[in-house]
C-alpha cells in the first residue's frame, strides 16, 4: 500500500482511538448528573430541570463519539450466519462493497448534520423544554462523531482492500 495511504490509516485510527477512550469516560458523566438528580429529587424534593436532558445530551455524545472506535475495535454488531464461515479474503471482499455502501450513507448524514448545525448556530436554536438549552453544541458534536465514522470507514476500506489484494497492512 502507498505510504500515503498507511499514514492516513494509522492517523485516523490513532484519532479514532483517542474520542473513543474519551466517549468511554462520558459513561461516568451521565451517571453524576443522574444521580444529582436522584439525590436533589428524593433528598430535598427539588429536581433540576436539566438533568435528564442533560443525560440525553451526554448519551448522545458518548453513541455518536464511540461509534468510529467500536468500528475499530469490532464491536458493533454483525450477521454472521455466512460471514463467520468465509475465508477473511472474501470478507474483506465484501467488506469493501459494504464500506462504498456506509460511505454514501455517512455523507448524507453529514450533509444533513452541516445543515441543522449552521441552522442551528445562525438562529441560536434552542430546545423546547423549560431548560431551554442550546442546541448548536450537540448538534456540532454529533456531526464530529459522523465524519469520525466516515473517516474511519475509509480506513477500513484501505485495510479490506489491500487484504483483497493478499497485502496485510502494516
Amino acid at each position: 500500500m502507498p505510504k500515503a495511504v498507511v499514514t492516513y490509516v494509522r492517523w485516523v485510527e490513532a484519532v479514532s482511538r483517542f474520542f473513543g477512550r474519551i466517549a468511554m469516560w462520558m459513561v461516568f458523566a451521565i451517571m453524576g448528573v443522574l444521580l444529582w438528580s436522584a439525590f436533589m429529587r428524593t433528598g430535598f424534593n427539588r429536581p433540576p430541570l436539566w438533568a435528564v436532558e442533560m443525560s440525553q445530551f451526554l448519551l448522545a455524545a458518548y453513541f455518536i463519539l464511540g461509534g468510529a472506535w467500536s468500528m475499530q475495535v469490532d464491536a458493533h454488531v454483525r450477521m454472521d450466519l455466512l460471514y463467520a464461515r468465509w475465508t477473511p479474503r472474501r470478507r474483506a471482499f465484501t467488506d469493501t462493497i459494504t464500506s462504498v455502501c456506509l460511505v454514501t450513507y455517512l455523507v448524507v448524514m453529514i450533509w444533513g448534520g452541516v445543515s441543522s448545525s449552521v441552522y442551528a448556530l445562525e438562529y441560536g436554536q434552542r430546545a423546547a423544554t423549560s431548560w431551554r438549552p442550546y442546541m448548536a453544541p450537540i448538534k456540532l458534536i454529533m456531526t464530529f462523531g459522523v465524519v469520525l465514522m466516515l473517516l474511519q470507514t475509509v480506513a477500513f476500506f484501505f485495510r479490506d482492500l489491500a487484504r483483497v489484494r493478499g497485502i496485510e497492512f502494516e
